[in-house]
């Protein structure tokens, strides 16, 4: 079906009399977060396709929400910060995460959140020109969809994905699909299929991929509702709200909750988890049930209260062993599934689809050998086995807060007396009192996780480490926590601001600089070689390659010495930077024998060698 609601397929005919396959390049699967971000991410270098949804639509439920620096900075590279930005709830309303026993009432504790921490403002100002911002799933999808369509791809909702067939792992892939409305077959042949097909991904499982698993977490429930709370919000400000009610008898579906802000201040999804140890996945509350919990949780009889949808979720801890199979790719849910817990989510597949994106379209133009699309999944696969552990974790770091407030208790009485004890001026008050801040402190390593989210480091063929005399420098202390930017290579190039010699613009950070389809080298005074070294290089292998010498009177001034204080190679040195923004080489000064190091390197990070 096509995205203004008639059922025609790209060549204008009807699934009933088509003699063959439709012929496409691309066919994505899915076009949630990570499919509709592969299509624009694919579109920056003019290449289209076919992007289908069993969706009627857009996403309808606002699942994801938090958007981070690092996914954030992938969408500026294209274009679409801005617009991102225009819909996004305005970074004052992220101020905190609360603890209170309902919205109108008390509150136990609250933490700065997602780089509103004072003491903390310089180092997330450091680590990115983005700041985190709060879109939900049903804002963003719309904008990169689009974004895809006007690009030129075709989208078709309301269709299905069955099975594809192809004769070798590098063949023609023949998908058979199926218009839900009309209820006809027919295929498309593809060169490339991307799995972004979600939790229940039909490529991954006729791909026969082994998944990881861990034990899960138990069931959620989400109620999305529409209630205006306004005139609570003004000291209350935060877009996540762990409501907690020790005192009362609550269902066994609905012991706690997060609710989380959609639309300031009168839409929201309380995230509702049930008592520990309740396993009943067929349960079923009526509309009076919820809506007497969400009434208890709002904590005013008089707001008007209106459930706009349910949905039910499980808390699953898995990744797939590997993300594709010859020309076949997946992403997003299809191979990591996980808890919303620091917000990496939607994150992760937009980081997906932008580590895949450039691959593909040099691939397609025939500017890096075929096996080196094979790094995406050596570059990706370990970063989703370590967001689904860090998610969990993060669901578990809660419980110590639980226990303080005194709601892990089963008997109501024991847990008011737990929770009274919070009050008593007595050793065992005070103990729980200092857990309590103990435990609520700690959830910065969610609140406050600039580490996890930026701190990725790649290990692949497409990334040259022969020339590293020295380790990587060890991660720090707290990798969750703390920043550590680096031109290690498989790191992200640190961001810092420049400018002209004579300023006559705003500031420019380093990010803007690279990327944008390119490869790009950066060297600084005395590093001119480096810059005619790349450019006969580029000329060499067909590529497109941008150079730029930062520091005093070059082409661009390091504004406040933090490039010098972040490039960790001298002066004469340079970096090397994938169209992802991926460092991938770097010398740490001037070598004789610049053009050929160039070279070589390149070759290598193409699979040219």
């Amino acid at each position: 079906m096509a995205a203004n609601g008639t059922s025609t397929l790209p060549n204008g005919g009807s699934p009933p009399h088509m003699e063959g396959p439709i012929e496409t390049p691309f066919l994505i699967v899915g076009a949630g977060p990570a499919g509709s971000a592969l299509a624009s991410f694919l579109a920056s270098y003019g290449m289209t396709g076919i992007m289908l949804s069993t969706a009627p639509g857009t996403a309808k439920e606002p699942r994801a929400h938090i958007t981070n620096p690092a996914a954030l900075e992938c969408l500026r590279d294209i274009g679409l910060e801005e617009e991102v930005l225009s819909v996004a709830t305005p970074q004052s309303h992220m101020e905190h995460t609360r603890w209170c026993h309902d919205m109108a009432g008390v509150e136990y504790a609250r933490i700065h959140s997602w780089g509103n921490q004072p003491h903390r403002r310089g180092e997330y100002d450091a680590a990115s020109p983005c700041h985190h911002v709060d879109v939900p799933q049903t804002l963003l999808e719309p904008i990169l969809v689009k974004n895809a369509i006007n690009k030129g791809w075709k989208m078709r909702f309301d269709t299905t994905f069955v099975k594809f067939d192809r004769d070798s792992s590098d063949g023609p892939i023949t998908s058979t699909i199926t218009d839900n409305l009309t209820g006809h077959t027919y295929r498309i042949r593809s060169k490339y299929l991307f799995g972004c097909d979600g939790a229940r991904s039909n490529i991954i499982r006729q791909l026969d991929i082994p998944l990881i698993k861990e034990p899960g977490q138990g069931l959620a429930i989400n109620v999305l509702v529409e209630a205006d709370l306004e005139k609570y919000m003004k000291h209350r400000t935060g877009n996540l709200h762990w409501i907690m009610q020790p005192e009362i008898e609550h269902p066994p579906w609905g012991w706690v909750c997060i609710n989380r802000m959609v639309k300031s201040w009168h839409e929201w999804m309380f995230i509702i988890f049930p008592e520990p140890g309740f396993t009943d996945l067929r349960v079923r509350p009526s509309n009076d049930e919820y809506m007497k919990r969400i009434r208890q949780f709002i904590g005013d009889d008089d707001v008007p209260v209106k459930i706009l949808d349910v949905s039910k979720w499980y808390i699953n801890e898995i990744v797939a062993e590997r993300y594709s199979d010859g020309n076949i790719f997946c992403m997003g849910d299809a191979v990591h599934r996980h808890p919303p817990l620091n917000g990496l989510g939607s994150n992760t597949c937009v980081q997906d689809a932008f580590n895949l994106a450039w691959k593909v379209a040099y691939a397609e133009r025939g500017l890096v050998s075929p096996k080196m699309l094979n790094s995406y999944s050596a570059e990706r696969q370990p970063i989703g086995e370590g967001v689904i552990r860090r998610a969990n974790q993060g669901l578990r770091d809660h419980q110590g807060a639980w226990e303080a407030l005194g709601m892990m208790a089963p008997d109501v009485e024991e847990r008011k007396r737990q929770h009274a004890e919070l009050s008593a001026p007595t050793e065992a008050g005070q103990k729980r009192r200092d857990r309590l801040r103990e435990m609520i402190a700690y959830t910065e390593h969610e609140f406050g996780g600039i580490g996890v989210e930026m701190n990725q480091r790649y290990n692949s063929g497409a990334v040259y480490l022969k020339d590293e005399k020295e380790a990587q420098r060890p991660p720090p202390e707290d990798p969750v926590l703390e920043y550590q930017s680096s031109t290690y290579p498989g790191s992200r190039l640190p961001h810092a601001w420049i400018n002209r010699r004579i300023p006559n613009q705003e500031n420019k950070s380093t990010i803007d600089l690279v990327g944008h389809g390119k490869f790009c080298l950066i060297t600084g005074v005395g590093g001119e070689a480096w810059k005619e070294a790349v450019s006969h290089a580029a000329k060499d292998l067909g590529i497109d390659v941008n150079s730029y010498s930062v520091g005093w009177t070059q082409d661009w001034e390091d504004v406040y010495g933090d490039w010098a204080r972040r490039r960790e190679i001298g002066e004469d040195g340079c970096v090397l930077v994938r169209p992802d923004r991926t460092v991938c080489w770097r010398s740490m000064s001037m070598r004789d024998d610049c053009n050929e190091a160039v070279l070589t390197v390149l070759k290598a990070v193409l699979g040219k060698s």
